[in-house]
C-alpha cells in the first residue's frame, strides 16, 4: 500500500512526525508531502495567482510553499503519478476538527481533495484541552489508537468519494471511552473573535482568534458530543455539498420558468451621411 501524508500545521509539526511513525507501521512505502509553513484555516485554498515552489527534504519528502489542497494536487498528479497513492492521510492536526470547524479545516480539505481524486482519504486530529480536560497536549490517544483505527477502516468496502474524519478525545488512551460514528454536529460560536490592533507606524490590522466559552448543550451522536464523552469521533463525510433535502422540497413547488424580462430597446441605427 502506497501511503501519501499531509497536513496544514506545516512540515515540521509534531503531528505530522506523529502521523508518519504511525504510517510506518502500514507500509514501508510512505511519502510525505506537506505545506513548507503553517496553512491553519486556509479551507479548500488552490493556488492559482503565483507560482507553487516544491523543496525535497529527503527521500520522498517533499515541503510545498502552497495550502494543502495544492500538496495533494501536486503529489498526485505529478511527484507521485507513475504510481498514485492507495491512502492518503492528513494530519495529525493540533486541536479538533469538528462542528464547524469541517468548512475552515485545511486538514480535512486537504482529504477532501485527494477523496476529488478518486484516492481513499481520512483526515485525523487530536483534540487539545478540550471541553473539561484542561488546555494541555496529550497524544496518546491518536499514537496509541490511530494505527488499529485506519487499519479496521480500511477493512470496509467504502467508496474513495467518502472522508473519513477522525477527530481523538483530548485525554490519555487509556481513559478513551470507545469509538463513535457520528454526524457533523455544532458549537459555541460566540468564542470568535476579531482583535484590532494598531501598528507602531501606523494603520490598522487584525488578528482573527479565539476566545474561551462553554460548549452548547450537543445532540447525542454528533462528533462534538462525542469528544465531549471522550469517545474517538468518526465522521464519515461526502464532498456532494448538495442539501438534498432542502432541494426535495424546492423541486416540489410550482416555480415556474423564470419571467421573461422585456426586451431591450436597440440602440438607433446610425448611418454616415454621404456628402
Amino acid at each position: 500500500m502506497r501511503i501519501l501524508l499531509t497536513n496544514d500545521d506545516g512540515f515540521e509539526a509534531p503531528g505530522l512526525r506523529l502521523l508518519e511513525r504511525v504510517a510506518a507501521t502500514l507500509s514501508d512505502d510512505v511519502w510525505t508531502v506537506a505545506p513548507d509553513q503553517e496553512q491553519s484555516g486556509a479551507s479548500r485554498a488552490l493556488t492559482l495567482s503565483m507560482p507553487v515552489r516544491v523543496r525535497e527534504r529527503g527521500e520522498h519528502r517533499f515541503s510545498v510553499a502552497g495550502t494543502p489542497t495544492d500538496c495533494v494536487r501536486i503529489a498526485v498528479l505529478d511527484l507521485m503519478a507513475e504510481g498514485r497513492p492507495d491512502l492518503i492521510l492528513s494530519g495529525i492536526n493540533r486541536g479538533q476538527n469538528v462542528g464547524e470547524d469541517l468548512g475552515l479545516s485545511g486538514t480535512v480539505a486537504a482529504a477532501v481533495q485527494g477523496a476529488a481524486l478518486g484516492v481513499r482519504s481520512m483526515a485525523l486530529s487530536q483534540a487539545i484541552g478540550s471541553f473539561e480536560y484542561g488546555y494541555q497536549e496529550d497524544w496518546s490517544s491518536s499514537t496509541n489508537l490511530a494505527a488499529d483505527l485506519i487499519t479496521q477502516l480500511l477493512s470496509e468496502p467504502l467508496p474513495a468519494s467518502s472522508v473519513m474524519n477522525i477527530n481523538f478525545p483530548a485525554c490519555r488512551s487509556k481513559d478513551v471511552a470507545g469509538i463513535a460514528i457520528t454526524r457533523q454536529g455544532f458549537h459555541e460560536q460566540s468564542c470568535a473573535k476579531v482583535e484590532r490592533r494598531t501598528a507602531p507606524r501606523g494603520g490598522v490590522y487584525f488578528w482573527m482568534c479565539f476566545h474561551e466559552a462553554m460548549p452548547l448543550p450537543e445532540t447525542a451522536g454528533t462528533d462534538v458530543a462525542a469528544l465531549h464523552d471522550a469517545y474517538v469521533s468518526v465522521t464519515p463525510l461526502l464532498t456532494d455539498l448538495t442539501d438534498h433535502g432542502v432541494a426535495e422540497r424546492l423541486g416540489s413547488y410550482a416555480l415556474g420558468p423564470p419571467s421573461k424580462a422585456k426586451p431591450r430597446r436597440s440602440a438607433p441605427e446610425t448611418r454616415a451621411r454621404t456628402p
